[in-house]
């Protein structure tokens, strides 16, 4: 057995072979080769006989031991080992396997094998190109002649040449000019990939960086309803939400199909390029643009070899990070346990979530892979205790009514300026940052306001609330309804707009949509354009176009904050009236 899969299964398509040609094959699993030479001159004539009797190619790889771990039938890349199957030695290594191929054109090998070497980090791939004829040997049967042979191996990237040079550009392999079958048996095997691995460990280790970051390759799929302006708005968010979780961004893909693949979200291809640019680029962590099925995830992880998330997935991993009360803590963690249990099943040991990056942290994580009914207990008691919240924030809302005060909630997109307006209206010192989701739980100050009627200032409560954000996952607004409640029972609505954002537009209406789903239809709302020193002329006049009620602010210079409050105390006025 190796790795769980027995020594004698036969990979590839197996149709229309002889029962005697099989056990040729599989004959070839008792075979051990010197541990310091690529192959023998008998073994490689011994697979070329049998490819030649087939009339196939065949493959068979070869652990640092001599000892054959896998036979198939194809070509490289049909053959190739699974990512996961595959052991685990970090960038710094190669994965320990040569394969030894036949082909029966006289060609250096093809780009999908090579690309194949890549993607498994293969010790070395050996092509034996065969002439297709053979000869008689005594006692019967053909015995396959090969009439060169080729040597390619991985060629180590320095950070300069990635820097310098578009990927696509770049070769990570070489291949040698034909060599005769001595030649290639003469090779020092030890040598060879001795070489290799010091060379792959300098480069590993001139760009090492922070062992807690994660470095991600980004997956975009643009499908025929969305535009492109759209497609690149939400890859250019979710390279901010990365950031923001503390991943690190090294390359982009992207994909444009009519619907998204059912098993893999982006086509057979695609999967194989992102797996190649997870070995090239040096990525421990694919991040897809959209939500995942659990099975999509499985069948990802097990053909590109690390893991997989989704946007929803980084959401919540920052949300894990950035909750500081008890109530945002509970929310976050029964928000991750809702989204996880669906997933429990079917990840190995290596694509385990517990540990640290993207997806595995949070009040939540311990519970990732216990019992479902363990977990589903937790989510009981979890929904009890946000309940229970919800019933002290109603308490308190009541209290606040009671005595007549109005409330305002701040609403707006992620990283608007919510947080900062609140510290310029009220001199508070709330945590402000430009990052997506710096605030998470509802933080009320009391603002002072003039009356509309004498002119004496009155006093309302304004409540900071968490950021909106384009298709919000439905386990955060379910978990977060105790906070969002603070949305539906203000008297009115303060919505801040990030001006200077290129699809201000676009997160206006995302932000609409939010609130008209709703279980309760909020107050009336203020837009307040935030950012005004960030945008030319044009921006500035063609927003006053669209929404001439409106307010235009700075908050970091506060700039027409008098005309806000004023425009405050007017919406007040309206709430009362009405």
């Amino acid at each position: 057995m190796w790795l769980g899969i027995p020594i004698e299964t036969i990979y590839g398509n197996l149709q229309g072979l002889k029962s005697s040609q099989l056990k040729q094959l599989q004959r070839l699993h008792h075979q051990r080769l010197p541990s310091d030479r690529l192959t023998t001159s008998e073994f490689a004539q011994r697979v070329a006989s049998i490819s030649t009797e087939v009339g196939q190619p065949i493959c068979v790889y070869i652990n640092r031991r001599g000892q054959i771990i896998r036979v198939g039938i194809g070509t490289p890349h049909q053959t190739q080992i699974p990512p996961l199957e595959l052991p685990r030695y970090g960038s710094g290594r190669l994965s320990g396997i040569r394969c030894i191929s036949t082909n029966f054109k006289s060609e250096a090998p093809s780009e999908a094998a090579l690309t194949a070497m890549v993607i498994q980090r293969l010790d070395a791939l050996v092509i034996l190109t065969l002439t297709g004829e053979g000869f008689k040997r005594r006692g019967g049967g053909a015995t396959g002649y090969i009439k060169q042979a080729y040597l390619a191996h991985l060629l180590p990237i320095s950070t300069q040449e990635r820097a310098n040079n578009n990927i696509q550009q770049l070769k990570f392999w070489t291949v040698s000019p034909p060599f005769s079958l001595d030649m290639v048996a003469k090779q020092d095997f030890i040598d060879l990939v001795d070489g290799l691995e010091a060379e792959f460990q300098r480069e590993f280790i001139a760009q090492e960086v922070d062992s807690e970051q994660d470095l991600v390759l980004l997956v975009g799929l643009k499908i025929d309803k969305m535009t492109n302006q759209e497609f690149e708005n939400g890859l250019i968010e979710l390279a901010q939400l990365v950031e923001t979780a503390g991943g690190q961004v090294l390359k982009t893909v992207h994909q444009k199909r009519s619907h998204p693949h059912p098993q893999t979200v982006v086509g057979e291809g695609k999967v194989q390029e992102i797996a190649l640019n997870v070995q090239t680029v040096g990525a421990n962590l694919v991040v897809f643009d959209r939500d995942l099925s659990p099975a999509q995830v499985r069948n990802l992880e097990t053909k590109i070899g690390v893991r997989v998330v989704d946007r929803t997935e980084v959401i919540l991993d920052i949300f894990a990070q950035r909750a500081q009360s008890r109530a945002g803590k509970l929310q976050v963690e029964l928000a991750q346990l809702e989204y996880t249990i669906p997933r429990l099943t079917g990840r190995g040991e290596a694509m385990s979530r517990l540990g640290g990056g993207i997806g595995t942290r949070g009040p939540g994580e311990t519970k990732l892979e216990t019992e479902r009914r363990t977990i589903n207990a937790r989510i009981s008691r979890l929904q009890k205790e946000v309940n229970q919240l919800q019933a002290h924030r109603f308490r308190l809302r009541q209290h606040r009514q009671q005595n007549k005060v109005p409330t305002v909630a701040i609403v707006g997109y992620t990283n608007a300026g919510k947080s900062t307006l609140l510290n310029t209206l009220t001199n508070s010192e709330v945590y402000a940052a430009d990052r997506l989701f710096a605030t998470l739980d509802p933080i009320t100050r009391r603002l002072t306001i003039p009356d509309t009627i004498t002119g004496n200032p009155t006093t309302i409560v304004i409540t900071d609330t968490v950021g909106f954000i384009h298709e919000l996952p439905p386990t955060l607004m379910d978990a977060f309804r105790a906070t969002l409640e603070e949305v539906t029972d203000a008297d009115a609505l303060l919505h801040v707009v990030d001006l200077s954002h290129p699809a201000w537009q676009s997160q206006i209406r995302s932000v609409m949509t939010i609130l008209s789903e709703m279980p309760e239809i909020p107050g009336p709302a203020l837009v307040a354009f935030n950012k005004i020193d960030e945008v030319d002329g044009d921006t500035l006049r063609f927003a006053h176009e669209e929404y001439p009620m409106a307010v235009f602010i700075s908050a970091v210079k506060a700039l027409g904050l008098e005309t806000l409050r004023q425009r405050l105390a007017q919406l007040i006025d309206y709430v009362i009236v009405s």
